[in-house]
């Protein structure tokens, strides 16, 4: 039997990025588009479970399309990861009358919406909120599209600084486990030489290319890091490294940090957002559960939870080869 939506929540959960505040904004007004009540749940699943659950109308959302981080805030909760955690988020919602549920953020909410769905048969809809563009099923997630544009932006300015004074500078940008944001963002600047955990460079090969960059006539060198590369322990070891093996340059390190997560989100997340939280709400009329809104060749697509949860969004082929050219 087809279920009966008539009361939506909405939350943030994990890391935050731009572009949050815009799929909050669709979801609360497809939601009144459809004459369907919404409510917005503060900190996540930790929200959940203490009942920071508040209505929200088209007017309450009005002015923060154009607003990084997030209004509902995001939090991590240890106590949602157990069964009575769950059990306590259960009840809150019934109590307050919620029928459906859309999560925006990363794999690690999906996977708590996922496990929630299934214990509870609670229907959950999933939006893709990180800067790093690691989630499977969707070509891109919110916040990716700023992150880049704001890490090439820096990037452009350190490389001013780099070419003024010859210098050579390693730029950290986000990335623990995926190297999307240093790939584009390296390719986009110019860069020398990109590293990311899903290509182990080696050091010597590293040192290869520099001095071959240095003898080719560059005065100046610039190397994109993303945080979870393994060619070296950390960013500043490897500078060091290099600084020892080839003392003709002079070494600068650049962390980037959490710059990357905040400000106004692009028009192309703003838009993404927009169709992403006008699919969640339309799933979840269609009696749709346990899917994530993905964007597949410009298409609007709903893609399993479970997938999107274990499988990996893998750097194509093609931009890799795209950066050994361009690195010549």
């Amino acid at each position: 039997m087809k279920r009966f939506i008539r009361k939506v929540a909405v939350m943030t959960s994990g890391g935050d990025s731009p572009g949050m505040n815009a799929a909050i904004r669709a979801v609360v007004r497809s939601c009144a588009y459809y004459k369907l009540e919404s409510v917005g749940i503060y900190r996540g699943y930790q929200g959940m479970i203490e009942g920071d659950i508040v209505p929200m109308t088209a007017r309450d959302v009005h002015h923060i399309i154009q607003k990084g981080g997030t209004v509902l805030k995001s939090a991590r909760s240890k106590e949602f990861m157990t069964i009575e955690g769950r059990k306590k988020a259960h009840e809150s919602l019934v109590k307050h009358n919620v029928d459906a549920l859309v999560v925006i953020g990363g794999d690690g909410s999906f996977t708590g919406g996922m496990i929630f769905s299934q214990e509870y048969d609670f229907p959950v809809i999933g939006i893709p909120g990180t800067i790093d563009n690691d989630i499977f099923g969707t070509d891109f997630t919110l916040g990716y599209d700023t992150a880049l544009n704001t890490a090439m932006e820096v990037i452009d300015k350190i490389r001013d600084t780099a070419s003024s004074h010859n210098r050579l500078f390693f730029v950290e940008v986000m990335g623990r486990d995926s190297g999307f944001i240093a790939l584009n963002t390296g390719i986009g600047a110019g860069a020398e030489e990109i590293l990311i955990p899903e290509e182990d460079m080696g050091l010597d090969r590293l040192l290869q290319s520099l001095e071959k960059s240095r003898r080719s006539g560059k005065s100046s060198s610039l190397v994109v890091v993303a945080e979870g590369d393994k060619t070296g322990s950390n960013v500043f070891e490897l500078a060091n490294y290099v600084e020892k093996n080839l003392p003709q340059y002079d070494v600068r390190v650049s962390v980037l940090g959490h710059m990357q997560r905040g400000g106004a989100p692009s028009c192309f997340d703003r838009v993404l957002a927009s169709r992403m939280g006008v699919k969640a709400v339309e799933l979840l009329i269609d009696d749709h559960t346990n899917k994530m809104v993905g964007v597949q060749n410009n298409q609007m697509v709903a893609v399993d939870l479970e997938n999107a949860v274990k499988e990996h969004h893998k750097i194509p082929a093609e931009i890799l080869r795209i950066s050994d050219i361009m690195s010549v």
